[in-house]
């Protein structure tokens, strides 16, 4: 179903709904393999609507959207995992289970998506650490980690079945100056090696620092900076 010359990420007149509320309409973009995008606008413009309608959280109504090869419009809820098994979602407020470790955590991904080898999971698990510096917290409850540390695991579990998009939803959102520097070379480091990046963002440092490709949502469309001129001082 994957077709890797093809975007990892195609929309062709989609339109967007909270509810029965339609929030953004005519949204067409495509993501190349391997490309970072920033994904911006004001609270309540869609943003967090969009990525949960292209990792099918939210329902397709309208029009077509491809993600890592699978049609979004048809999916049926029995396809979602198998969607899930070719992208990672990184969340702001990280969505760990506290009642167990760091490596439980992951391990209880991996079962979701198929894994049954206990030493395949272990040294996977012991893999995606090591690429977030957080080789030594396998053991580790996440209330014994800081915010920044929590994180890293939160990109650790969206690295474990080797994605070809991230979604990340305001992922240094909560995270002071010097931790989100670090999240964000994390990011780029990621990205550098082959995975494309879909990261929606309030943060106007990061957008300066490290520039690239801009999707901004506003009032009910969706403007690309790769197609057209636009600003960012009247909100993001």
């Amino acid at each position: 179903m994957e077709f890797s010359s093809n975007p990892v990420v195609l929309l062709h007149k989609v339109s967007i709904f909270q509810d029965v509320n339609t929030i953004l309409s005519d949204v067409s973009f495509g993501i190349e393999k391997g490309e970072f995008v920033y994904l911006v606008g004001r609270t309540g413009s869609g943003k967090s609507s969009l990525l949960k309608t292209l990792y099918a959280d939210l329902p397709l109504k309208v029009g077509t959207a491809q993600v890592a090869g699978f049609n979004i419009h048809s999916l049926t809820w029995k396809q979602v995992p198998f969607l899930r098994r070719k992208i990672g979602i990184v969340f702001q407020d990280f969505q760990l289970l506290f009642d167990r470790s760091v490596a439980d955590n992951l391990k209880f991904v991996l079962k979701a998506t198929g894994w049954s080898d206990k030493s395949r999971m272990k040294n996977r698990i012991s893999e995606v650490l090591m690429r977030v510096g957080l080789d030594s917290v396998a053991n580790k409850m996440p209330h014994q980690l800081s915010g920044g540390e929590q994180q890293r695991v939160v990109i650790a579990r969206a690295l474990l079945n080797e994605p070809v998009i991230l979604f990340a939803d305001e992922p240094t959102g909560n995270l002071d100056p010097d931790v989100t520097q670090g999240i964000m070379d994390l990011f780029q480091e990621i990205n550098n090696s082959g995975t494309a990046i879909l990261m929606a963002t309030h943060n106007h440092h990061i957008l300066q620092r490290f520039p690239r490709r801009i999707i901004k949502c506003e009032r009910g469309r969706v403007l690309d900076s790769a197609r057209e001129e636009f600003s960012l001082l009247d909100g993001i």
